[in-house]
């Protein structure tokens, strides 16, 4: 569905570049960065350094291997402007995954809030770049109100086309009872 939602946007995939901002280690990412490397497209990852906040070893070696298959690159770093610049996609997702215990919380927000997605940090992705976020979002914390409400933002295009793939999947489980 996040797939579609830029191809929808931008009219294709292969060669635009997708940055994820926050925390790297989470299941959005990884998803991300294999759909996103099979598709051609160049994708980075902005997040704090650390294995518990950047993108699993082996998951960026596939995908560096999916990358040079396709066209595509993936890039790792800690310096959120490096992995924002000259951006066509921008997302993010929450920094409090179901499974990080609550008493980390503020020590993950201060960790991540270089990596909020801000009109300054937006300022050095492309001018019509798109914003993105699979949802709940936390305004204020991974991004701010204007960018998750602004004209960038394509996050409601994103859940109606998650809402249509799992309405397909439904109907598929049903048709084979």
């Amino acid at each position: 569905a996040d797939l579609q939602a830029i191809e929808e946007k931008k009219g294709k995939l292969a060669g635009l570049k997708l940055a994820y901002l926050g925390d790297g280690f989470n299941n959005v990412t990884h998803s991300l960065m294999f759909g996103g490397t099979k598709m051609g497209m160049h994708v980075s990852v902005g997040s704090p350094t650390g294995v518990e906040y950047s993108p699993r070893a082996d998951v960026v070696a596939d995908c560096e291997r999916f990358a040079a298959e396709s066209g595509g690159s993936v890039l790792v770093t800690d310096d959120p402007v490096k992995a924002i610049k000259d951006a066509d996609v921008v997302y993010t997702d929450s920094w409090m995954s179901y499974h990080i215990p609550k008493d980390q919380e503020a020590a993950r927000i201060a960790k991540f809030m270089p990596y909020q997605v801000n009109s300054a940090l937006m300022a050095h992705a492309k001018p019509d770049a798109v914003f993105m976020n699979c949802l709940p979002a936390i305004r204020g914390c991974e991004q701010t109100a204007e960018v998750i409400d602004g004209p960038q933002s394509i996050v409601f295009d994103e859940a109606e086309n998650r809402l249509h793939a799992q309405k397909a999947v439904i109907l598929t489980l049903c048709n084979a009872v």
